[in-house]
């Protein structure tokens, strides 16, 4: 964030092994990769671009039938508000306030990257390594007209595409009682991660 590419943060950019130069250190030729909301879903990004990953983990945000246009509303949403911004918001709810906007330059850059994501299917995308996907179980987010009017869904996914997650080798958690701000706190992900790691590696 401190860094924003309002022009060129695109699905191909957001993977590290396209766009950053890692020197590959003795023993390390393949690594796991990690992220939440949406850097996981730049690392099913880089999954899609090398070979290098041993495991991929994502949390927060759906591989398959992602939010992807939802995303984009609520992205151009912010942006509007970060070029022209509003009087301060005295709600207490962290997705209807107005508080904290980002920067021009960094709205603009997640709403190039959703546009660039508005073509993809995710339903499609084939993966080889050991991967898995989890999301707290209240996790859906009901934006305000002013955030785009729209609900951004990133348990329900995981819920109804189970079966279909499965026969594409994805194991799924759903994390009892947790929104999208507790299940990345790691007292919330370690339990979850640690385990599965240690298996799938």
């Amino acid at each position: 964030m401190n860094h924003p590419k309002p022009g060129t943060l695109t699905p191909p950019t957001t993977s590290p092994a396209t766009s950053w130069p890692w020197p590959t250190p003795r023993g390390a030729e393949r690594f796991a990769y990690y992220g939440y909301s949406w850097l996981a879903l730049s690392g099913l990004q880089l999954a899609l671009r090398t070979d290098r990953l041993s495991a991929l983990v994502m949390g927060g945000f759906p591989p398959y039938a992602g939010p992807y246009a939802e995303m984009l509303k609520v992205t151009m949403a912010t942006y509007e508000m970060a070029v022209d911004p509003p009087a301060p918001s005295e709600s207490d709810d962290p997705w209807s306030s107005t508080d904290g906007l980002p920067s021009e330059e960094q709205a603009r850059q997640f709403v190039t990257l959703y546009e660039g994501l508005q073509g993809f299917d995710d339903t499609k995308a084939g993966l080889t390594c050991p991967r898995l996907c989890f999301a707290g179980s209240e996790d859906e987010i009901r934006y305000e007209e002013k955030w785009g009017g729209v609900t951004v869904d990133l348990r329900g996914p995981l819920v109804r595409h189970r079966a279909e997650l499965a026969e594409r080798g994805w194991d799924v958690e759903v994390l009892d009682g947790l929104d999208h701000m507790s299940a990345m706190q790691p007292v919330n992900v370690l339990p979850v991660l640690r385990p599965w790691l240690a298996k799938a590696l």
